[in-house]
């Protein structure tokens, strides 16, 4: 059975994509800890990161810098913060997350947004990320 996130990407269940290519596809967290905050994943459904093939993770990692670049210009913060934790949901996948201060890459403190406010976020991520592609 296709993972969440495999469902996600498929386009099976509706998100607020930011940048895709043929093998790796970037989206907003719907409870972010921060405004913009993003998730990256391989289309290619493996759970524990590091169990990924050298090629893909290398590649996995390239997009998520160009996903960090373009969220970086658009959402203003100091710098994004990179997390991998993979307990939730069984598919390997990158949290990017804007900060501004320490404390702001607390996963404790997830929120919700309005939808309005995560379909501006996401549109302003996939313009910057188009200037990157």
């Amino acid at each position: 059975m296709a993972t969440l996130f495999s469902r996600i990407a498929a386009g099976e269940i509706p998100s607020y994509k930011v940048a895709e290519t043929d093998r790796y596809f970037a989206f907003l967290d719907i409870n972010p800890v921060q405004p913009g905050h993003v998730l990256v994943i391989p289309k290619n459904e493996t759970d524990y990161i590091f169990d990924i093939e050298d090629d893909e993770y290398a590649g996995l990692t390239l997009f998520a810098k160009k996903v960090a670049r373009a969220l970086r210009r658009a959402v203003p913060c100091r710098k994004v913060g990179v997390a991998v934790i993979g307990l939730e949901v069984p598919h390997a996948h990158i949290h990017l997350v804007p900060m501004s201060k320490e404390g702001d890459l607390d996963f404790s403190k997830k929120t919700t947004l309005p939808e309005a406010e995560m379909k501006a976020l996401a549109e302003a991520i996939a313009a910057e990320y188009a200037k990157e592609a």
